[in-house]
């Protein structure tokens, strides 16, 4: 039997292929609007938000990082990075307080004791020093334009600061420091203010709901005055509600609905992390927990997507280190379910440090996905693993929306199963994926070959095959997670799953780590049979190998 391959290993492999990161060639067709459960773009195709959270709400209430690089440079990595859009977090007062509006970003850092940044700032980004700080804002916003990055902009907090704690006075309306009228008159000025803005699309109402005082009751009553007052005030973005409990929750959405005076722009929101997902992680067998946790976010919030509405992961994140193990359990669940159900996404966060967080100067922020100098990308491989997940696989508009196909998606490292020979799968770049039918009696048949994936023996490459109809070829989906894709041998019944080898090799071996042990890693044996309406690599031309003739799942060997 082949040695189990180490997670480490499959991701080094991310860093010898080729995936170039290049600019966002132009913003799609704007306005954004919806259908059914997607995001589309005015001319009704798909446009997947694949974001990241951008932090400007702190308490210099600016956006981090300019004391590091030009604002121009930051904009431009994170169009390199692969992403199409930046969620811009804000303090309510940014909008209501004119003295704090008005303050020059010079004043605002050397106010909190910060000369060191402020002459970052000079250095830097001399031409923002002095600007107010709103249109130290706005000029951030002008920067991202400018590399074709689409902007939401998210409220936050109402006072400057860290986001969130149970008792911060911003968590719910009624709270101390959130006083509905006032949040309210902060949308319609922000919405105002970027009417004529063309790459802000989107407005998320408010951060995080948390707190005592939330209740359903006032969540219908102020989200839909909020949403009401933006689309009156800027009718061209879409509008984004999130739920309560830090916005783990949508649930109380199942049987009701927010009514509105406008349709085509509602999006809800979900945010999806390891350290408050209800899944321990670090102690319980990976399957187990990721099965679990995956039926609870469905209960809370995915199932808006099957009811036919839009539904976007504004925030999910790890320790960018790789060295904390449950981050990096729970972050390939997370990535099997953005693959599955192609979500809209925005990661936290892009900065690499803070001016100030929670007191400390210059802290690190170890989920960011630039380094804390900002001068480089803090995890090169996790670019790399999810460019596949930056791009739609489904939705109105792509080639293939009228006859879906399967890929085989590997969420550990972010490739798909390619074909080379009837003897040779491996991993690869999805953008190159094989067309897969994943029949109702449980083969992978290759479309336009009249072949399937067949199982040969314990330890070798999987391989493809025409006699679709014996054990070995009929592939079922076992475990809590349902990411074991395992068949049974031919000749003695036994069972075995597909597995990555450190060189992506596809093989298959004794099915690993399905339950109860907490310390076995299953990540190189877990894959997504995901629907895709992308176009098909070489049109149908899918495989040259000879003719073999049809197949069907009736017909015999």
């Amino acid at each position: 039997m082949a040695s189990t391959p180490t997670p480490l290993l499959l991701l080094l492999l991310l860093l010898l292929l080729p995936f170039p990161l290049a600019a966002a060639s132009s913003l799609p067709p704007l306005p954004l609007s919806t259908a059914s459960r997607w995001v589309v773009g005015a001319d009704g195709r798909r446009v997947k938000l694949a974001c990241a959270n951008w932090a400007s709400h702190l308490e210099p209430a600016a956006a981090e990082g300019l004391s590091r690089r030009g604002v121009g440079d930051i904009a431009a990595r994170v169009a390199a990075m692969g992403f199409n859009c930046v969620r811009l977090t804000w303090p309510t007062y940014l909008a209501t307080n004119a003295t704090l509006a008005n303050l020059p970003l010079r004043w605002s850092l050397e106010l909190l004791g910060m000369r060191e940044s402020a002459a970052g700032v000079r250095v830097n980004n001399p031409q923002l020093l002095d600007l107010p700080l709103i249109d130290v804002f706005k000029e951030v916003v002008s920067a991202l334009g400018r590399n074709n990055i689409m902007v939401i902009l998210d409220n936050q907090m109402t006072t400057p600061g860290w986001c969130c704690s149970q008792r911060d006075g911003n968590g719910f309306f009624g709270d101390t420091y959130f006083d509905p009228d006032e949040w309210l008159s902060g949308l319609s000025t922000m919405a105002t203010m970027f009417r004529n803005t063309k790459n802000v699309v989107g407005m998320s109402l408010r951060n995080e709901l948390r707190g005592d005082k939330q209740n359903v009751t006032l969540w219908f009553r102020y989200m839909q005055q909020g949403a009401e007052v933006v689309h009156a005030a800027n009718p061209g973005v879409l509008v984004i509600l999130s739920g309560l409990e830090f916005d783990n929750t949508l649930d109380f959405l199942f049987s009701k609905k927010v009514q509105l005076s406008f349709t085509g722009k509602l999006v809800y929101e979900q945010h999806w992390y390891g350290f408050s997902d209800g899944g321990n992680w670090g102690s319980q067998n990976q399957n187990d927990v990721c099965g679990m946790v995956v039926g609870f976010i469905k209960y809370k919030g995915l199932f808006l997507l099957q009811q036919g509405w839009p539904l976007f992961f504004s925030e999910f994140g790890f320790d960018m280190s790789g060295a904390h193990v449950a981050d990096n359990r729970y972050l390939t669940c997370f990535l099997s379910v953005a693959a599955e159900m192609d979500l809209d996404w925005a990661i936290w966060a892009l900065q690499g440090s803070y001016y100030i967080r929670e007191g400390t100067l210059a802290y690190d922020e170890s989920y960011g996905l630039l380094s804390w100098d900002w001068s480089a990308t803090r995890n090169p491989s996790f670019i790399k693993r999810i460019n596949s997940l930056q791009s739609p696989f489904q939705g109105p508009g792509l080639p293939n929306s009228k006859e879906p196909y399967n890929v085989i998606f590997h969420p550990l490292t972010g490739l798909c199963l390619v074909v080379k020979s009837s003897e040779a799968l491996e991993l690869g770049p999805c953008d190159e994926s094989n067309a897969w039918s994943y029949t109702s009696t449980n083969q992978l048949v290759l479309k336009h070959t009249g072949q399937c994936l067949q199982a040969k023996s314990v330890g070798e490459n999987a391989k493809l095959g025409t006699d679709c109809s014996k054990s070995s070829a009929k592939w079922q989906l076992i475990s809590y997670s349902g990411m074991h894709v395992s068949a049974e041998l031919t000749k003695n019944g036994t069972r075995v799953c597909l597995d990555a080898t450190p060189d992506g090799t596809i093989e298959t071996n004794l099915c690993e780590c399905l339950t109860l042990d907490p310390n076995c890693n299953p990540e190189s044996q877990w894959f997504k049979i995901i629907l895709s309406s992308k176009g098909i690599p070489g049109g149908t031309s899918i495989l040259q190998l000879p003719s073999l003739g049809p197949w069907s799942p009736t017909s015999s060997s």
